[in-house]
């Protein structure tokens, strides 16, 4: 039987941090890919059914080592994560190909605000006035990194913000299978639905990839396993609506990225929204280091469950 994890905000939040790095480095390999960086561009569908295949590889040999055996699984459940999770992913990372990389993560990243507010009619889950001034602050600086300039809202900006909402919505779905099955059978279960339904949309627009785009494609599967690894163990120690927020972090490993491969300088704007995000973040970990929440059983959290 399946036993909920102890909360710990702390250890939440530092995974979810490792996550955003690793989803920051795979919207760069995609945006790689999606140009003709390595090649002839691949069709975003291509990029997320690699993306889904190469994880799965990963889960599945770590799931052979362990000796993993399953739980009761809420199939259905699982199939509606699946759903958003590609939905986002592959809108994310046509937005990548089209507009700024800096203007798709901030769009994209309007989903913890997204899925913290979705937190508490699906899950009820109470956000209080510092959790909510803590998100505000962050979107504030999402919002300065934004530039909403006309370029920043040309028409693939939509697709971003496409991307946030299947996230956020796949962020609820997610807290709910936390509470009932383990992390490693919920990744390996999630990346075999998703290399069915991703292979399916991709089968239409599949070209041979060069060597270079083999390369670029496994490195996003092998840190989309890495990142959700993280996530799901951090969703699981901590509601949805404070590790949410911490996602944030995304767009200032983008920028790093940016400065260390493409020498690309923040400027004030970026170091400006850079820092605002992180006061909110830190208000939060202030908050949950003097108000430790109740440990109870996550599933009475859970009273409506999708399946």
């Amino acid at each position: 039987m399946f036993v909920p994890k102890a909360q710990n905000p702390f250890l939440a939040a530092v995974l979810t941090l490792a996550a955003s790095a690793f989803v920051a480095g795979t919207t760069l390999l995609a945006k790689m890919l999606g140009t003709d960086s390595l090649g002839p561009p691949l069709n975003p569908l291509q990029i997320s059914q690699g993306r889904f295949v190469f994880a799965f590889l990963a889960f599945a040999i770590v799931a052979l080592a362990m000796r993993l055996t399953f739980t009761q699984v809420a199939w259905t459940t699982h199939s509606l994560r699946v759903v958003f999770g590609w939905g986002g992913v592959t809108l994310m990372f046509a937005a990548a190909a089209f507009i700024p990389l800096s203007d798709a993560t901030a769009i994209s990243f309007l989903n913890p605000v997204i899925g913290m507010l979705l937190a508490i009619p699906f899950l009820g889950e109470r956000i209080g006035p510092v959790r909510l001034t803590a998100a505000a602050i962050a979107l504030a600086g999402a919002m300065i990194l934004l530039r909403p300039t006309p370029e920043a809202f040309q028409p693939a900006a939509l697709l971003a913000l496409g991307a946030a909402f299947a996230l956020g919505l796949e962020m609820i779905v997610m807290k709910r299978l936390t509470g009932r099955e383990g992390p490693l059978q919920i990744l390996l279960i999630n990346n075999v639905i998703g290399v069915g339904i991703a292979s399916a949309a991709a089968v239409w627009v599949w070209i041979a990839p060069t060597p270079q785009q083999w390369m670029a494609l496994a490195g996003i599967g092998l840190l989309m396993a890495s990142a959700q690894t993280c996530f799901v163990n951090a969703i699981a120690r901590a509601d949805a609506g404070f590790v949410g927020p911490f996602f944030y972090a995304t767009l200032v490993f983008a920028a790093l990225y940016d400065f260390a491969i493409f020498g690309v300088r923040p400027d004030a704007v970026s170091v400006t929204g850079t820092l605002i995000i992180l006061c909110g973040a830190g208000l939060l970990m202030w908050r949950e280091g003097r108000i430790r929440p109740s440990v109870g059983n996550p599933a009475e959290k859970m009273t409506t469950p999708l399946d």
